[in-house]
């Protein structure tokens, strides 16, 4: 088997529908599985994947036993001879793993391959590929001189600015949203370490990957969007777990530092206060845009959306912006994905971000829409009356 791809969901059904759906579309071709590990949701994530992917392998676990755990009970369970670690609240394009499987094999020094990442307004999300934190990287992370230079080898290192968000290269480490290696190297380098709950063990695995003497690649040639915000409320108990978590790679890798400590303690009472201040305003969108052929679903969403809905027959993704919705602003353009591909509406909102609109997704044979309109905030869900 070429690929297995590992899902760690908790809670978070309708994205994790979403991204099972993407997932299979791009295994067409491929021989791969989907493994999906529960961790005790309480909502019906599990009878969903029961109903909808009865083929898909799930794990149900009886606790919530945290991302290391989840994730090595899902890699147990693999027989590709490659690996993917994939958050639930992610959707991937048709051709995704084509592309990073026939890169991979061309290296001969293989470590982790990760992807350029978007969040649901199509923006590029920095932490795709990163530098090792130490105590001197933090600092220049917590302080913002990363963004007064960017070009800088002595500031940028946090999120590797030397290299481009368009410009495939070698980078320290990967973001575990998405991580694809040989499931060999996962067991020998003992997966991702369990003391760690969550936060820093994706840091922690792509080091020890280092420490092997591999090389980690960042892969811009296919982009994923990764909602973020949906995965993990960031409240106090968010900033508690990631300032130990970080705390614990440094001791575990570099020994006890002080000046580490007191960074963090600084640091995430900063961002604490900066992600509060940058939370997104709750604001109704003016008009709605659906792209759909369906008669059926532009009815449903007619009644449900009353005067605010706007169908558009022309969906060629090279002409979606119509004279029409470029007067309009505070508008939510709503893809179907039975006419649009994956890809298409990946492409769509990269092409199409920081212009005044929103976007949605409507996936393919589901009866709800689903999004966020900002890395920081959980995503929204309607559900399709």
């Amino acid at each position: 088997m070429q690929l297995s791809v590992i899902i760690l969901n908790y809670n978070v059904r309708y994205f994790l529908e979403q991204c099972v759906l993407s997932v299979q579309n791009a295994l067409e071709g491929i021989d791969g599985e989907i493994i999906v590990v529960d961790n005790n949701s309480s909502d019906d994530s599990c009878e969903m994947m029961k109903q909808r992917f009865s083929n898909v392998q799930l794990i149900e676990n009886k606790e919530n036993s945290g991302f290391p755990k989840g994730n090595n009970m899902g890699v147990a369970a693999a027989k590709g001879e490659y690996i993917c670690i994939l958050n639930p609240d992610t959707v991937v394009a048709e051709d995704t793993f084509t592309k990073v499987l026939d890169f991979a094999r061309k290296q001969s020094d293989l470590g982790i391959v990760g992807c350029k990442l978007i969040d649901g307004t199509g923006n590029f999300l920095p932490e795709s590929k990163r530098g090792i934190p130490t105590p001197w990287v933090a600092f220049t992370k917590i302080i913002g001189l990363y963004k007064i230079f960017p070009k800088s080898t002595l500031f940028n290192k946090y999120y590797a600015q030397n290299l481009m968000e368009n410009q495939t290269g070698k980078v320290d480490i990967l973001v575990g949203a998405f991580m694809v290696m040989k499931r060999e190297l996962y067991l020998g380098v003992g997966g991702f370490d369990e003391d760690c709950f969550m936060y820093s063990d994706d840091i922690d695995l792509s080091y020890m990957v280092l420490q092997k003497g591999k090389t980690n690649y960042y892969f811009h040639e296919t982009t994923v969007i990764h909602y973020k915000g949906e995965s993990t409320v960031k409240d106090g108990t968010y900033m508690q777990r990631f300032r130990e978590a970080m705390q614990f790679f440094y001791r575990k890798h570099f020994g006890a530092s002080l000046l580490f400590d007191w960074f963090m303690r600084v640091g995430t009472w900063f961002f604490a206060l900066a992600k509060k201040n940058k939370t997104a305003a709750n604001i109704k969108p003016e008009e709605y845009f659906l792209f759909s052929s369906d008669e059926n679903l532009k009815q449903k969403l007619k009644k449900q959306f009353q005067k605010k809905l706007h169908c558009l027959t022309n969906v060629d993704e090279n002409v979606l912006f119509s004279h029409e919705i470029s007067k309009v602003r505070q508008s939510e353009l709503i893809l179907d994905n039975a006419h649009f591909s994956f890809r298409q509406i990946i492409s769509f909102f990269e092409k199409n971000k920081n212009q005044g609109f929103t976007f949605k997704i409507i996936p393919k044979n589901a009866s709800f829409i689903i999004g966020s309109n900002s890395s920081n905030d959980r995503g929204e869900i309607i559900l399709i009356e």
